[in-house]
């Protein structure tokens, strides 16, 4: 099989000439490549140099390797996520996966990586060129609409991943009806018996989850990144879980929670005062609403029956929350604040707060902070009114 030809024109020396240019969105780079390679390769070729570098961040060494588009480069899964991914499917049972809508072939190269036999779908024919060079020939890319080949290519036994595309040119898509491939299609996948996989943004309303399938939300490195709905062998039909990743795709915990019955809500936690201990669940815990399941482990009560602050007078320690150990409580006005940061010399001031109408880097600025010191300011609601507490980050692992 011959390697697939690199996309948009380009040649292995107009990228090495690219690479080698300090500043490839420059002029001086452009002059010098356009007289190598003529204006079109070289347009391709600087764009690449660019795409990579910014790349580096979320792809590390590999990223040098790799072929993007803007777009493709925001909305690629990052290598650990793509490999937690792959990882399932493998732990499924899966030897064969169709990436339906695969963008620029990040997961499909992660379920290469996982030994898995790879056939990507695309229907733009630019990401789909891209596609097909990254991942070589480790697997196969089809340029075509996954609508129209889903049921030809999905034979029995093979698992299915999907990744919606949620923006145009416009911008971000809000309505599942406007994703591609269509939320029919998603939820088609995800109905049957078949292992399958959709990834999509963490935001996704909880009345679109289907009854059967597992959604999974992930942090990865401190940021809850995606949803994932999982159907099929090796899912947890009916149960929402939060997963925390570490920077590898490492699973460091996963949380399940039993989804609530139709017409009969979870348990809520009580609501209290605030404790000696303070803790922020993670965002995948807030949105697999594992909120009131991880106090009862801690043995914590909520500050406010809306706001997802939990406190108590013990610390135990969790993956799935940051604990603080709470100093002092103040009133949150404007004026007791920049008072008691004026008494302790507070000169670097981290502000966060939820239930509250304060914008942080706002309300620092008019707090004046100066000297020597620093300090946590937590403001939250509470039934009494809001409270600013002042806190100490624990590590507690």
């Amino acid at each position: 099989m011959s390697a697939p030809a690199l996309p948009f024109g380009l040649t292995p020396e107009a990228l090495a000439d690219a690479a080698a240019e300090p500043d490839p969105d420059g002029l001086a780079a452009a002059t010098r490549l356009r007289a190598a390679h003529g204006p079109e390769v070289a347009a391709a070729a600087l764009h690449q140099a660019s795409l990579r570098r910014r790349a580096r961040t979320k792809f590390g060494e590999r990223a040098t390797t790799l072929f993007y588009t803007r777009d493709g480069l925001e909305q690629a899964t990052r290598p650990a996520v793509a490999a937690h991914h792959a990882a399932r499917l493998v732990a499924a049972g899966a030897t064969r996966v169709v990436d339906l809508g695969c963008g620029i072939g990040t997961d499909a190269l992660a379920f290469a990586d996982a030994g898995l036999e790879v056939v990507a779908v695309e229907r733009d024919p630019g990401t789909a060129a891209v596609a097909a060079a990254n991942l070589g020939e480790r697997g196969r890319v089809l340029c075509a609409d996954a609508e129209e080949v889903a049921a030809e290519l999905l034979t029995p036994g093979t698992a299915a991943f999907c990744d919606p595309a949620r923006r145009t040119g416009s911008g971000r898509l809000w309505r599942a009806a406007d994703f591609s491939p269509s939320w029919d299609l998603v939820t088609a996948l995800l109905a049957g018996d078949r292992v399958a996989g959709v990834k999509l943004g963490p935001a996704l309303p909880h009345t679109l989850v289907p009854p059967g399938a597992e959604a999974e939300w992930v942090t990865h490195d401190g940021g809850t990144v995606e949803v994932g709905l999982w159907a099929g062998p090796g899912a947890r039909a009916g149960v929402d879980v939060a997963t925390l990743l570490a920077g590898s795709s490492e699973e460091v915990a996963r949380l399940e929670v039993p989804r609530p019955a139709p017409g009969r809500p979870a348990e809520p936690l009580p609501v209290g005062p605030v404790g000696r201990y303070l803790y922020e669940p993670d965002g995948a815990v807030i949105r697999a609403r594992g909120v009131a399941p991880l106090g009862r482990r801690l043995g914590a009560h909520l500050l406010d029956a809306e706001i997802a602050y939990l406190t108590g007078d013990d610390l135990t320690p969790t993956p799935f929350a940051t604990a603080f150990e709470v100093l002092e409580v103040l009133g949150a006005g404007e004026k007791a604040l920049r008072r008691w940061v004026r008494e302790h010399a507070v000169g670097t001031l981290e502000i966060k707060k939820r239930g509250v109408d304060v914008d942080p880097a706002v309300l620092r600025r008019r707090l004046a902070p100066r000297g020597p010191g620093a300090a946590t300011l937590v403001l939250s609601r509470t039934p009494d009114g809001a409270v600013a507490l002042v806190v100490r980050r624990l590590r507690t692992a």
